[in-house]
């Protein structure tokens, strides 16, 4: 086993990378760690670089240009085919042999690995194609072909997973399935590097996240420190007045317990909701980057 006994799985330091006859570099000198057993998020629009991060980390770039990659206790420089046998990739435009059907698309792919593969049968039970396991590839949907994409990463049983946007084209039922079966993957004591835009998936699934912008790391922390971080340290309550008329009210979250307005509100009025006025990653995301997500016009992606 290559990996050494420290906690880190994954370590970037100071990667630069630049496309030919590109001006600006992708990747302009970032640096972050992944820890054994996390789930960890790479979020960015379009252009950000995390798909190069993601490139690099998954050995598809044969030569770094600038900085140092370790995974698995060794140089990434340093692995060869072996280390496909270390990992998992599940790639946001799926790539399978059309004319095959999904059960013999996972039996090639695990016919490549020395190591031992799961049952493709049982996979595909997994993200609820079992009735289409003798069917022609060419005649799923989108979302079918995403899940068997999904599961084709989990043949061999490795340690280390890569997803990018995993639950792209799935109904809420199918995504639900494909993230409880990130976290059974963590609980195994798997490693999980997720690349996204979707706020929503890293809220629900990472323990830490980066936040990438223009090439750069704008911001790397826990999920819920992010969000205290950049979030209101108050309460809002929303209450019916006298005339049943539905008013709000902002309340400090320090000293609430003492505060005579708030119990005053508490006590005089018929209560809807209390909220306290956490940030979303959205919300992060646009204050430390000033990019808004959810306005990526889905352009390139580096």
């Amino acid at each position: 086993m290559e990996t050494q006994n420290g906690a880190d799985i994954i370590d970037v330091r100071d990667l630069v990378y630049t496309y030919p006859k590109t001006p600006q570099p992708a990747v302009k000198g970032v640096s972050f760690s992944v820890q054994r057993g996390e789930i960890f998020g790479l979020l960015g629009p379009s252009g950000a670089g995390k798909s190069t991060i993601q490139k690099v980390l998954t050995h598809q770039f044969r030569k770094l240009q600038q900085g140092a990659v370790t995974v698995l206790g060794r140089e990434i420089q340093s692995w060869g085919a072996n280390y496909y046998e270390k990992i998992g990739v599940g790639f946001e435009l799926p790539n399978h042999f059309l004319r095959l059907t999904g059960a013999e698309n996972l039996r090639f792919f695990a016919s490549l690995y020395k190591s031992k593969t799961h049952n493709p049968l049982e996979l595909l039970e997994m993200v609820g194609l079992g009735k289409a396991a003798d069917v022609r590839v060419s005649d799923y949907s989108k979302g079918m072909m995403m899940r068997l994409n999904f599961v084709r990463a989990l043949l061999h049983d490795p340690d280390l997973l890569f997803f990018d946007e995993p639950t792209s084209g799935l109904d809420p039922v199918n995504a639900r399935i494909v993230k409880q079966i990130i976290r059974d993957q963590q609980a195994a004591g798997k490693t999980v590097v997720l690349t996204t835009h979707n706020m929503f998936d890293v809220e629900e699934l990472c323990d830490r996240c980066g936040f990438m912008a223009r090439g750069e790391m704008a911001a790397l922390d826990t999920v819920e420190s992010l969000k205290a971080r950049y979030g209101q340290r108050k309460v809002k309550l929303t209450y019916l007045d006298h005339q049943q008329q539905l008013q709000t009210a902002d309340f400090p979250l320090d000293g609430l317990g003492s505060n005579p307005d708030f119990q005053s509100a508490l006590n005089g009025h018929d209560i809807q909701t209390i909220h306290s006025q956490e940030a979303t990653l959205d919300h992060v995301f646009v204050e430390v980057t000033g990019v808004n997500l959810e306005a990526d016009d889905g352009g390139v992606v580096q």
